[in-house]
């Protein structure tokens, strides 16, 4: 019954709208950098001294800082900045999710995604950039279990579906 996919991996992301019997309609795709992925998040918990694994607890309730840069190599310098002008590290981190949900919510806006929406991909186990995602984009975002392996599954059922038909 899932309409619309989000995924937000290490390297990219997309969003992915499907028709009724899970066909791809549409898609986007973030592929020009890193930002807002797992691996701009592991560069801004590297700059807080804050393990990638904990950034939600941290943002978890906190009023987000407005966090302007996106781009990885400039929001690490912002970052620092803030953290030098007394931000605390919960207020920065929270501004961080909800740049991500922002720039993900805007990035999937063209394709009008409909509830239920899918999120998975290894961010998609931040709960507070679940909820602040969620938020953004006015429908509950639910994330399925092992939806951080969903493009190895994926890609393993059409390999094995592949194999039918050749083999």
């Amino acid at each position: 019954g899932c309409r619309f996919v989000i995924d937000i991996g290490g390297q990219d992301a997309k969003g992915i709208r499907l028709s009724a019997d899970g066909s791809v309609e549409d898609f986007v795709m973030n592929d020009k950098c890193a930002a807002g992925t797992g691996r701009f998040l592991s560069a801004m918990g590297q700059a807080l001294g804050v393990p990638v694994d904990s950034l939600s607890a941290y943002a978890a309730g906190a009023e987000p800082h407005r966090i302007n840069a996106m781009c990885t190599v400039f929001a690490e310098s912002e970052v620092i900045s803030l953290i030098h002008q007394g931000v605390s590290r919960n207020a920065i981190i929270a501004g961080l999710h909800a740049s991500i949900a922002r720039r993900t919510a805007s990035m999937v806006a063209s394709l009008h995604p409909e509830p239920p929406i899918a999120f998975t991909g290894g961010v998609s186990q931040n709960a507070d950039i679940v909820e602040r995602l969620s938020a953004e984009l006015g429908h509950p975002v639910i994330v399925p279990h092992d939806a951080v392996y969903a493009g190895a599954i994926g890609a393993a059922l059409l390999a094995w579906e592949h194999g039918r038909k050749t083999g």
